[in-house]
């Protein structure tokens, strides 16, 4: 057999890798004789893929709804995967972290708007039916978006607007995770007490998010901004950057739900004007009330007062 220069260069590569784990590269290229081509469908996993998909009643846009927010919890993924890559570099620098930030921002983008799927694209009356049969799942029990949170900012940034002036960052992780933001959304308006959408949320992942919340106290993308050279945390560049993700996670996209919400649950004259959680929706969901800002120390106080007012 004729090697060419290439041919044996790369060869030559595979025994260096093979062993640096102390396996014989004679056994892998063996394997490679009884490997099966690889075919988009087995890569991908479309025929698993296409059969997650189970509706829970016979109404047809009721697929729309789930393949829907499928796709968003695909997409919350692969903004996970570069959250991940930004808290994790060594050494980070600028223009790594305004590419990183520019691809989560385009997932954000695509997710605000696709909204109009939900809006325009289902039948209200068939939602208004088979929105019943969801009760008592809700939309804030996604657990992704918790971890995107966590990995966005620090925890004052996440907790309660009733509690945040004074929120002592010397309490444990446990406590804190008792005044998050989100909470409210699944107690009782009079008791305070937990409902069962919330208590089986927390049954699932709080173990997660707890570690998630020690984890990321320092390797946030706050954080991680903060470590860059004081000339790199000026760029305008990259402050823009950071500014677009602030304002289309906290503001465009959220104010999207919101909107699909009002159309459905309030506009449309049917159903009792509540969330299939029991939560008080619109003051959950509307950025004024919360004000839910990932980097607020680049935003002016006249921003932060006006947060979201202007929607």
């Amino acid at each position: 057999m004729n090697i060419n220069e290439h041919t044996a260069a790369i060869l030559k590569e595979i025994e260096q890798k093979y062993e640096s784990i102390n396996q014989k590269t004679e056994t892998q290229l063996e394997g490679l004789l009884w490997s099966k081509p690889i075919n988009y469908w087995d890569y991908i996993q479309t025929d698993a893929l296409l059969n997650l998909q189970v509706q829970r009643t016979v109404l047809p846009d009721e697929m729309v709804f789930i393949v829907y927010h499928q796709i968003n919890e695909l997409i919350f993924k692969m903004i996970l995967w570069e959250m991940n890559q930004i808290s994790h570099a060594v050494n980070i620098q600028a223009y790594f972290f305004i590419d990183r930030l520019a691809r989560i921002s385009r997932y954000f983008d695509m997710l605000t708007t696709s909204f109009s799927i939900m809006e325009n694209g289902m039948d209200v009356n068939q939602y208004m039916k088979f929105r019943n049969t969801l009760t008592p799942a809700s939309g804030f029990q996604s657990a992704q978006y918790r971890l995107i949170e966590f990995c966005a900012t620090d925890l004052v940034n996440l907790i309660d607007s009733r509690f945040r002036a004074t929120f002592d960052h010397t309490i444990s992780n446990e406590n804190a995770f008792e005044m998050l933001y989100w909470q409210a959304a699944g107690k009782e308006q009079q008791t305070d007490a937990k409902s069962y959408t919330l208590s089986s949320f927390e049954k699932k992942y709080k173990a997660a998010f707890l570690t998630y919340m020690e984890e990321y106290k320092t390797i946030n993308i706050w954080q991680k901004y903060k470590q860059l050279p004081l000339e790199d945390q000026e760029s305008l560049s990259l402050k823009e950057a950071m500014r677009h993700l602030d304002y289309t996670v906290n503001i465009k996209w959220v104010m999207q739900h919101f909107n699909v919400a009002v159309k459905y649950i309030d506009q449309s004259g049917m159903g009792d004007g509540e969330a299939t959680g029991g939560s008080d929706w619109r003051k959950y969901m509307h950025p004024k009330h919360q004000k839910r800002i990932f980097f607020p120390e680049l935003w002016s106080k006249d921003e932060i007062e006006n947060w979201g007012k202007e929607q």
